[in-house]
């Protein structure tokens, strides 16, 4: 592609946005200002999950949560357990650190420069060159997904990912421009979204197709060029359903590492091999399932079986939780799987 097409990819994609834009609940119509919180919030939610998914937990979200005070002076369990399903718990917690700081230390205002945002929790270089794009007009590099596989295809980068990645964002920011860089970023977001699609872009309709090198190749689907995913390691675990009277026993998962700080109920280690009771909660008579759970987290998948028991003696450790409330304890996705399971079988 040469100096004059990507300098000219703004024009073009511009146009096509203000006639195309997605209508999304945290994008402020045109000629309006942006709203940072729901900017910011809107890309912390997006990351790994989908638009779909997103747009009512959003809405709630922001209903109970509306501005970067509400958030900050929020209970940590509450928004844990409201971030239950989006993924990735870290996030939520580096959403409660950031409003906290942005409160505390920044007037109740968030940043508009890429270098402060940085200095915040939960702002890697992604998020902080989105929100300084999209809620501020900075221009900005925005490299999310969608926005690697348009610019892979635009210059026909056949090097694999994950070491695509550099060249692609040197690539992007030759045609970044300085006007628009918020509708700019969104515009290649929406774009990746709608037409140049992971598998049968939607070529004919795109509006930057005579600049494509991937397209002109007449194999734009190859690009990016990904390595063959290894296989992710298969574990077992056991998830004790240990019920008294009316509730069962939810524990508090350590705040580092996976599903960090949340509500679940006990489980055992995870491990190569079934490890039936061991870090049972009680030493009472245990009965497993015939049902058992999978599930497959990012970097490895699980199959977990269910020991059930009642008990009358209370327990120092954990909570009672209700069962008629079960569903608001905020369960990861996980643990919420093998309670139907187990309020079905136990």
């Amino acid at each position: 592609m040469d100096a004059k097409h990507r300098i000219d990819i703004a024009t073009p994609l511009l146009a096509w946005y203000d006639r195309h834009r997605r209508d999304l609940p945290w994008r402020a119509a045109a000629g309006d200002t942006p709203d940072a919180y729901r900017v910011w919030l809107s890309e912390v939610m997006l990351q790994q999950t989908t638009v779909a998914t997103v747009r009512p937990r959003f809405t709630e979200w922001t209903r109970r949560w509306p501005t970067f005070a509400d958030l900050a002076a929020a209970e940590e369990a509450d928004v844990m357990a409201a971030w239950a399903g989006l993924g990735y718990y870290a996030r939520a917690r580096n959403l409660l650190a950031a409003a906290r700081a942005i409160a505390a230390d920044h007037g109740g205002r968030l940043p508009d420069t890429e270098a402060a945002l940085r200095t915040l929790p939960g702002f890697g270089d992604y998020t902080a060159a989105a929100v300084a794009a999209i809620a501020f007009g900075r221009r900005a590099v925005v490299v999310d997904a969608n926005v690697e596989r348009v610019v892979a295809r635009l210059f026909a980068i056949d090097m694999p990912l994950p070491a695509a990645r550099r060249p692609i964002r040197a690539a992007a920011d030759t045609i970044t421009p300085e006007a628009r860089a918020g509708d700019f970023a969104q515009a290649m977001m929406d774009l990746g979204s709608a037409i140049c699609t992971p598998r049968r872009p939607r070529c004919l309709l795109c509006p930057l197709g005579d600049r494509c090198a991937a397209q002109a190749t007449g194999t734009p689907d190859g690009f990016p060029v990904k390595k063959p995913r290894a296989a992710r390691p298969h574990r077992h675990g056991t998830i004790f359903w240990l019920q008294r009277d009316d509730a069962v026993l939810l524990m508090r998962r350590p705040d580092k590492g996976l599903l960090g700080g949340m509500r679940a109920l006990p489980t055992g280690p995870w491990a190569d091999v079934p490890p039936l009771l061991t870090g049972a909660p009680a030493a009472v008579d245990w009965r497993f399932l015939d049902e058992q759970v999978a599930h497959g987290f990012t970097h490895f998948t699980i199959d977990l079986r269910i020991a059930v028991a009642r008990t009358h003696v209370a327990s120092n450790d954990g909570e009672w939780w209700p069962l008629a409330r079960l569903d608001d304890a905020g369960l990861p996705t996980v643990f919420a799987k093998a309670a139907v399971v187990a309020r079905r079988r136990a």
